[in-house]
C-alpha cells in the first residue's frame, strides 16, 4: 500500500472510529510556559491558556509550567476561566517525571496514570501526588 492510500485508509477508519475527539486534542502541542516565583507561590498569566489559529482564539485545556528552581514541571489543567489544578509532575511511585496526555499523566516508567486532578487510574503508583492551591485572583494593574 502506498503511502496516500494508507492516509486515506486510516482517516477513514478513524472518523468512522469516532475518535475525532482524541485526534483534535493529539494535534494540539503542549504549551510550556515560565513561572514567577515569588513569596505567595508561583504565578502564571491566564493568557498563556489563550491562543489564535485563523483569527479565531482558542482556549488551551492545560499548560506545563516550568522554572529553574524547580526539580520538575507542574502542570495547570483548566476546568474552566475560574476553576484550576496545579499539579507536580513527579509520579509517587518512584519519581519519574510524568508525561502530560491532555487530561491524563502518564508515567513512562512503570504505565502509572493520574487523573488531571492528581488521582491514580492505573498502577503500580497507589498514592496521589503533590498538588498546589491554584487561585484565579486579579492582580492589580501596575
Amino acid at each position: 500500500m502506498n503511502r496516500r492510500a494508507f492516509v486515506k485508509q486510516t482517516c477513514i477508519t478513524c472518523v468512522s472510529g469516532g475518535l475525532i475527539p482524541f485526534l483534535i486534542s493529539g494535534c494540539q502541542t503542549t504549551h510550556y510556559a515560565s513561572g514567577v516565583i515569588n513569596s505567595t507561590g508561583i504565578n502564571v498569566p491566564k493568557s498563556e491558556f489563550i491562543y489564535m489559529r485563523k483569527d479565531q482564539v482558542f482556549t488551551r485545556q492545560y499548560i506545563i509550567v516550568q522554572n529553574n528552581k524547580l526539580e520538575f514541571p507542574i502542570y495547570v489543567y483548566r476546568f474552566s476561566d475560574t476553576e484550576y489544578s496545579a499539579l507536580w509532575m513527579k509520579c509517587t511511585h518512584q519519581g519519574a517525571e510524568l508525561q502530560a496526555l491532555g487530561d491524563t499523566l502518564h508515567c513512562p516508567g512503570h504505565g502509572s496514570e493520574f487523573t488531571n486532578k492528581g488521582a491514580v487510574t492505573n498502577g503500580p503508583a497507589e498514592k496521589i501526588f503533590a498538588h498546589f492551591p491554584s487561585s484565579c485572583k486579579p492582580r492589580p494593574s501596575p
